[in-house]
This record gives C-alpha cells, sequence and structure tokens, in this order.
C-alpha cells in the first residue's frame, strides 16, 4: 500500500545509512579515489603556505571553481626571519593580531663589528612586521578555509601528468597522495582527479618535478628559536639586528629577528652550504651577550630558491612562491612575494575561466599572470640581485655597505623599497652623490677589511632542485 509521510522519511533515512556503510566500507579500501562535482572544474592548490592559501582564497570565492587545498602539516612552522613589509598588512587585509613584533629600528653590524643604527627616516605609523611562520600561514589558510577551500590533510606524493594536457582541455591530472589524520604517522592512499593546478609546495616541489618545471640553484637557511631573558628581549622589543662577514655567511647576512617571546638567530649560503652549522655558530658569537645562556627550543633549516625555475607554466599546471623560485636575493625576502604571486596567478586564472565555463591554455596563463609578475616585480629583483654581487661578496664589499648604511638617504630609499614594494630612488643627484659615496665606502672597506677566508665545495656546490 502508500507508505505514509512518516514511512518515507524512516526509509530516507535507511537508504542513507545503507549508502553511506557502503561508502566507509569501501573507503578502507584504498586508495580512494574522489572525481569533480557535476558541473564546476576543480583546481588543485597544492601546499598551505603564504602561496597557496592566497591563491585557494580567491579560486574558493568562485562558485563554479571546486577548490582542494592539499597540505601535509596544519602547523608547520617554516625556518623563516617572518619579516612582512607594511604595505601587505592593508593588502592582505591581515590584523594586527598576527604579528609579533613592530620593528622600528636595525642595526648593521660589520666584519670588524662597526655598528649603524637605522630606523630614524621611519615615520611612526611605519614599521617591519615580525611573524611567526605558523601563525601567520594558519591565519591565511583558515580563511581561504573559511572562503570555501576544502582542506586535506595530505602529502602529495606524485602526479600522473597526461601527455596531451596541452591541447586537450578534458584530459585531468590525476593527484596520488597521502592523507593523515590526527594522532596517525601513517598515510592513507589516496587519488584525485583535477582539471587545473597550482603548485605551491616549496622549494622541493613534487608539482615542479611533475611538470618538468627545470631545476634551480638554492641556499640553505639555518634558524634556531632561542628563549631569552626578559631583560635581554627588552633590547629586541622594537630592534632587528643584521650581521655581515664571511664568519657568518660567505654569501648573505646573519640575523637576529624578535618574535614573540624569543628571537629567530639564522644564517643562510648558496656558495658554501655543507658548512651551515659552522656559520651558524659564528652568529651565535656575535650576537654574544645580548643571547647568552638562552635555551634553543627549536632548529630550523630549509632550501630557499635562488632565482626562478626555468619553465613556471606547463598546460594547466602554473608554479607559485618558492616552487616558483621567487625569493629576493641580497634581502632573501619570500613572503610578500610568495603570497602576491599566489594571489596574482589564481586572479589571471580565474579571470581566464570566465565564471567557471572554460579552462584557459598555457598561453593564456603565460600572456597573463607570468607576463605581469614579472613586470611588476623584474625591476626589484634585477637591482637586488646587482646588490648582493656588489656588496656580499667579500669582507672589503661588506664594511662598504653597513659604512653606506650611515647615509639617511640609503636608509629612506631602502626602507620605502622594503616596506612599499617599488623599486625606489627618483632623486638624479643624491643617486649621483650616493655612486661617489659607494666608490669611496668600497676603498675605504677594502683598505681596513680582512681577506676572507678560503673553501672548497666544488661538488656540493653543484647540486640542483
Amino acid at each position: 500500500g502508500d507508505l505514509r509521510p512518516g514511512d518515507k522519511i524512516i526509509m530516507k533515512f535507511l537508504l542513507f545509512s545503507a549508502l553511506a556503510s557502503a561508502a566507509s566500507a569501501f573507503s578502507l579500501q584504498a586508495p580512494v579515489t574522489l572525481t569533480t562535482q557535476l558541473g564546476a572544474y576543480k583546481v588543485a592548490v597544492v601546499g598551505g603556505g603564504p602561496s597557496g592559501a592566497c591563491a585557494a582564497e580567491i579560486f574558493a570565492q568562485e562558485p563554479n571553481i571546486e577548490t582542494i587545498l592539499f597540505e601535509r602539516k596544519f602547523d608547520n612552522a617554516k625556518p623563516c626571519g617572518g619579516a612582512i613589509p607594511l604595505c601587505m598588512v592593508g593588502e592582505f587585509d591581515l590584523p594586527e593580531t598576527i604579528i609579533d613584533r613592530k620593528v622600528r629600528k636595525m642595526k648593521m653590524i660589520s666584519p670588524t663589528d662597526v655598528e649603524v643604527d637605522i630606523g630614524d627616516t621611519l615615520k611612526p605609523e611605519e614599521y617591519i612586521g615580525m611573524c611567526r611562520r605558523e601563525v601567520f600561514d594558519g591565519y591565511l589558510r583558515d580563511r581561504a578555509v573559511e572562503y570555501g577551500a576544502k582542506p586535506i590533510n595530505a602529502l602529495v606524493t606524485s602526479i600522473d601528468v597526461p601527455s596531451d594536457h596541452k591541447e586537450n582541455k578534458s584530459s585531468q591530472y590525476n593527484i596520488k597522495y597521502q592523507e593523515f589524520s590526527p594522532g596517525n604517522s601513517v598515510g592513507v592512499p589516496g587519488e584525485m582527479k583535477v582539471d587545473l593546478i597550482v603548485g605551491a609546495d616549496g622549494a622541493n616541489s613534487r608539482v615542479a618535478k611533475a611538470m618538468d618545471a627545470g631545476e634551480y640553484n638554492f641556499a640553505i637557511a639555518f634558524q634556531e628559536r632561542i628563549k631569552i631573558t626578559d631583560e635581554q628581549m627588552e633590547f629586541y622589543e622594537e630592534m632587528a639586528e643584521m650581521y655581515v662577514g664571511d664568519d657568518v655567511s660567505p654569501d648573505f647576512y646573519g640575523w637576529v629577528f624578535p618574535k614573540y617571546d624569543h628571537v629567530g638567530v639564522g644564517t643562510g649560503t648558496v656558495v658554501n652550504r655543507p658548512a651551515i652549522k659552522q656559520y651558524q655558530k659564528a652568529i651565535r658569537d656575535r650576537a654574544g651577550s645580548k643571547i647568552e645562556g638562552g635555551k634553543i627550543i627549536k632548529v630550523e633549516a630549509h632550501p630557499i630558491p635562488e632565482h626562478p625555475r626555468p619553465r613556471r607554466v606547463q598546460g594547466r599546471i602554473a608554479l607559485v612562491g618558492d616552487a616558483a623560485g621567487y625569493v629576493t636575493k641580497c634581502s632573501g625576502e619570500g613572503i610578500y612575494f610568495a603570497a602576491k604571486s599566489g594571489r596574482m596567478a589564481a586572479e589571471s586564472i580565474v579571470k581566464l575561466m570566465k565564471g567557471g565555463t572554460r579552462l584557459p591554455s598555457q598561453a593564456e596563463i603565460e600572456d597573463t599572470y607570468i607576463k605581469d609578475y614579472d613586470r611588476a616585480y623584474g625591476p626589484t629583483y634585477a637591482v637586488l640581485d646587482i646588490l648582493q654581487k656588489v656588496f656580499y661578496s667579500n669582507n672589503g664589499a661588506r664594511e662598504a655597505f653597513v659604512e653606506l648604511c650611515k647615509s639617511k638617504y640609503v636608509q629612506q630609499v631602502t626602507f620605502d623599497s622594503y616596506l612599499y614594494k617599488k623599486v625606489q630612488g627618483n632623486n638624479p643627484l643624491d643617486d649621483l652623490k650616493l655612486l661617489g659615496d659607494t666608490i669611496g665606502c668600497l676603498i675605504k672597506g677594502y683598505a681596513i677589511a680582512k681577506p676572507d677566508a678560503p673553501f672548497s665545495n666544488p661538488k656540493e656546490s653543484l647540486k640542483r632542485i
């Protein structure tokens, strides 16, 4: 006979329970294969740092794009100075609660321990924000999820790239991964077919390898988080320190950056990576009594790209952040450029997808995202590359670099360029005077500096990732 309304509800519930049980039983037989929801293109963002989170946030706001965000460690604390420029706070709508310290003073310390204080040119409202990456990244990632990105706690292990992916818009990429549940160190294998991939998975990018993006040279950054006394911490209230000298790095600088309740002490190098622990000991020694007796609470090391990868887009796969190679020379900055590249790539792709009605081609992504990014930031990378070659190559040049930092014009140009991400310096007379000062400082620096200690690293220095 006819079912009463109540019976229909019970029948539906039983049917749903049976289907759920079947699905649960099926899930035990790995791998699980997830497919696209009807009528929506599926975009996978691999990596949940600033570049991945900012890309996922843009995709997630499009109703006809299903956004998946893969991240292996949701509590990941990437080894990083953690400095962000002032323009990023407004541009990315960041709350001040994620900024541990507002740095308004910096000490530049030369190989012969000449100290130059910089920061007098900053306006009262200007500062460099210091963040812990686990807090900063977590905020951006959570915001992307709030917009609708679906987070998967998983390590992407490989990607099947169809041979016809550049020509055939209906061909999909098959992502293979190990999914982790809380408290379980063993992952469950899974697979997912997607229409487009954004690789935001850092220097050792699996996405870059899968798409044959080519290799790049890299630095090793090493950092210790050190808990010091409240009295010692008072010195670093608004202060960051940068040390130069071949003892702390043959081609970069060492740093002491303030965090919430501790300091990050670190260094980096490209040309002599095997000696990184020797350089780290030297930066601790140089900081001396200011961090003496401190307790090391965390040790971190990570590769940092030295230049963009040869290929940043292949078919419907695009790289952003460290995976693409967007870290500046000289300053070693990557957070802003990671977030910006993620956002720019996603905005370009979303626009090309026209409300989720079509998929973009490789040429279209290159003509928008890549060209726009290179046009906006190419000059910044070029200038900082030259500065690193000139001033970080030997102790004489490093002495000159610190001496030059006494100039209020140099301080103004440097801070403005960093805080607002535009190559500054548009006063021809001051620029001409700066050229003369630079030559004078180099002559003086070479006269007083001790020679760099020789090192030999013929094999490891050829390694690329």
